[in-house]
């Protein structure tokens, strides 16, 4: 991966793309952003997760939480400034190293969200993928909300100021615009 990409997602397959993220450690601490409500919140949504498989969750979105109090929520985003809530089910999960769930099934949706986790020292690699994915709109939706959301996860992990988020948003949604070929 080029500088210029790097840390964008790659498409694997049709409908599905996948991100890497070398994270400050241990592995539990990351494995409890990923599944704890109030630490979730600090990065992506917050929301209850029965850790079993066919448990229930929702992921419950405060984007306006994740930005800072003086950027401008873009037109195209406005929607999505306030509360936002989809639910799903766990489909797999060994604790720290791999969660899986349904996303985004009040739409029907098929798409699933794929978490793996694995040390590297004191780092920790997420791999992160979301697959079934119904269209190229779709993947482009969630290539730079992923994107996104995971630049804050990094900053937070690593006690750093968290990028601007709708700026961040709308830059790489133009990069996959450009990355991901229509068809």
């Amino acid at each position: 991966m080029s500088a210029a990409t790097a840390g964008h997602g790659v498409v694997t397959e049709a409908g599905a793309i996948r991100f890497e993220r070398l994270l400050p450690g241990p592995i539990e601490r990351v494995w409890a952003y990923l599944t704890e409500s109030d630490k979730r919140a600090r990065w992506l949504a917050a929301g209850p997760m029965d850790l079993r498989p066919g448990g229930e969750m929702e992921l419950i979105w405060r984007n306006s939480e994740l930005a800072r109090p003086d950027e401008t929520v873009p037109e195209k985003y406005a929607g999505f400034e306030g509360e936002h809530r989809m639910k799903g089910h766990v489909l797999r999960v060994e604790p720290p190293r791999l969660l899986v769930h349904s996303w985004d099934e009040e739409q029907g949706g098929q798409s699933e969200v794929v978490y793996e986790l694995a040390e590297r020292g004191d780092k920790v690699l997420l791999t992160l993928t979301n697959r079934r994915l119904p269209d190229r709109a779709a993947l482009l939706d969630v290539s730079g909300g992923w994107h996104t959301h995971l630049d804050v996860l990094e900053a937070e992990l690593a006690g750093r100021e968290r990028p601007l988020f709708w700026e961040t948003v709308e830059r790489v949604e133009r990069d996959y615009a450009e990355m991901i070929p229509p068809g």
